[in-house]
C-alpha cells in the first residue's frame, strides 16, 4: 500500500516555502502574499519561487494544491480490501479531511474565495475546485473505485457516493466555522464524527461481499 498526499511531487524545501506562504496568507490576508514577503520569510529568492511556481497564481495554485495533499489516502488494490480495512481507510480520511479544512489555514482560503467571488477575474474560487476539492476527490475516488471491486461497496457513480462522504463527513460544520464559530468546540469531536459518517455511508453503499 502507497499513501498519497502531504507534498506529494514536491521537495522538503518547495514545501516549507509553501507552508511560509501559507502562514502569510493567515496572518496578513491577501495583501501580505507577495512574492518579495514570501521570498523574505522563507529565506530564498524570487527567481527560486518564479522557477517552482511561475507567477502569483501559479504559487496559490501549489499552496492548494499543498493544503489539499494533507488530506491522506491511501493507494490500495481491491485484493488486499476487507470491511474492516476499507472501513479504517475511510474513517482515516474522514479524520484528515476534517483536521484540514478545520484549520486556520483552509479557512482563511475559503474565506478570501468568498470575498472575492463577485470580483471579476478572480481565480481563487475555481483554484480552490480544481486543486483542492476536485484533487481531494480523485484520491478518495481510487479508494471507493477498490473497494467496489472488492465487493464491499455497491454504487453507479463514483462522484455521487464520493459526494455522500463528504456531504456525510463536512455536514454544515465547515460553514458554521467560516462564520465565525470556533473550531475547538468540534474539533473534540472529529474522531466521533468521522466514524458516524463512514458507518452511515457504509449503510448506503455497502455492498456483498
Amino acid at each position: 500500500m502507497k499513501q498519497t498526499g502531504t507534498g506529494s511531487g514536491l521537495t522538503d524545501r518547495q514545501g516549507a516555502v509553501l507552508e511560509q506562504a501559507l502562514r502569510l496568507l493567515v496572518d496578513g490576508g491577501e495583501k501580505a502574499l507577495t512574492t518579495a514577503g514570501v521570498a523574505r520569510a522563507a529565506s530564498c529568492s524570487k527567481e527560486s519561487l518564479y522557477k517552482w511556481f511561475g507567477d502569483r497564481d501559479g504559487l496559490l495554485s501549489a499552496m492548494i494544491a499543498f493544503q489539499a495533499s494533507k488530506v491522506r489516502t491511501l493507494d490500495v488494490s481491491a485484493e488486499a480490501l476487507d470491511e474492516a480495512s476499507l472501513r479504517a481507510h475511510l474513517v482515516a480520511f474522514a479524520k484528515d479531511l476534517l483536521d484540514v479544512l478545520a484549520g486556520d489555514v483552509s479557512l482563511a482560503l475559503n474565506r478570501l474565495a468568498i470575498g472575492q467571488a463577485s470580483r471579476e477575474g478572480s481565480k481563487l474560487g475555481r483554484l480552490l475546485e480544481e486543486r483542492g476539492r476536485r484533487q481531494i476527490g480523485r484520491r478518495a475516488g481510487a479508494l471507493l473505485e477498490a473497494g467496489r471491486k472488492a465487493g464491499l461497496l455497491a454504487f453507479g457513480d463514483a462522484e455521487e457516493a464520493y459526494g455522500a462522504l463528504y456531504g456525510l463527513v463536512v455536514s454544515d460544520w465547515h460553514l458554521r466555522m467560516l462564520l465565525g464559530e470556533d473550531p475547538r468546540g468540534l474539533q473534540k469531536n472529529f474522531g466521533r464524527r468521522a466514524e458516524r459518517a463512514v458507518d452511515a455511508f457504509l449503510t448506503l453503499y455497502g455492498g456483498k461481499a
